[in-house]
């Protein structure tokens, strides 16, 4: 886990603006978003801490930047969460940047996904505004079976080429 430098703190910067602009900007509502990929990607290379801070922040700035509805911290937690439990289980998985398992950061985002984004997002919509649980979770499945293997190969092209170039270190 790397500590919280003035390069991951600007690296982390970056992270939150793609995450902006990936989930309030370029998607297409219900259909497709990749916000969560930088928000996962800063989890497993930088920390859970870091993850955290990603999810969280990016989730308020991209709320003040194209509101969908009412402000609910419950997406918030989702959103931090999205960046810790990868970062989590990487770290209790050894996934290190040096030899870098493609299995391992499936898992990692897998549980993460399925814990936030199948169960917490539809959880939260059925509570806050009384979505039919079973459809939200079936469409939030869905799209996860999508998502999930995209991202971790995606991770792993990413970490196994900034790892090369010296751009990744381990702490």
């Amino acid at each position: 886990m790397k500590k919280l430098d003035v390069k991951v703190i600007v690296i982390s910067g970056f992270l939150i603006a793609l995450n902006v602009v990936l989930s309030r900007i370029i998607t297409i509502p219900g259909v497709i978003s990749f916000g969560g990929f930088p928000i996962i990607f800063g989890g497993i290379v930088f920390g859970p801490i870091a993850g955290f801070i990603i999810g969280a922040v990016g989730d308020i700035v991209s709320f003040m930047v194209r509101p969908t509805g009412p402000f609910m911290p419950h997406f918030v937690l989702t959103s931090a969460l999205t960046g810790f439990i990868p970062g989590i289980l990487t770290i209790v998985l050894k996934n290190k940047l040096e030899d870098f398992k493609l299995w391992k950061a499936f898992i990692a985002i897998l549980v993460g996904q399925v814990i936030t984004s199948v169960l917490m997002v539809p959880y939260f919509r059925l509570i806050l505004f009384d979505h039919p649980f079973v459809l939200t979770i079936s469409k939030a499945a869905s799209k996860q079976a999508i998502n999930i293997p995209t991202y971790a190969v995606m991770i792993k092209i990413l970490v196994q080429s900034l790892y090369k170039a010296g751009t990744l270190q381990e702490s």
